[in-house]
């Protein structure tokens, strides 16, 4: 079953990050077309899949996490700006039969993800 969900980690809090605006793109040709966009919750996850398995095709993909917004947030130092803005996290779907997960594990000065389950 396809569809794309996600879940972001702020690991300098050891908590979900939670608020954070999750931008889907697909790629179409050589332009990049805004599929949704969704906020998440107090667990860290988009209430809904961020992609419905009805909805997904075979393409190249692209999340966008507006994690210096958040990170902003968090800081009471108005004259601190945040080291990361927005992460970028590109990857294909090459088989609609199987679910793509990416979790996102942040702080703020370092990210990394994978494909999870």
């Amino acid at each position: 079953m396809a569809g794309i969900t996600t879940h972001i980690l702020d690991v300098s809090g050891g908590i979900p990050a939670t608020g954070v605006s999750v931008e889907l793109y697909r790629q179409s040709g050589e332009t990049w077309d805004m599929v949704r966009e969704l906020v998440t919750n107090v667990d860290g996850r988009t209430d809904e899949p961020i992609l419905k398995p009805e909805e997904t095709t075979i393409a190249v993909y692209e999340l966008r996490f507006h994690i210096g917004d958040y990170f902003a947030a968090k800081n009471n130092d108005e004259d601190d700006v945040p080291f990361l803005d927005i992460v970028p996290v590109r990857f294909s779907i090459s088989e609609l039969t199987r679910h793509y997960h990416v979790p996102l594990l942040v702080a703020p000065w370092s990210y990394t993800t994978y494909r999870g389950s």
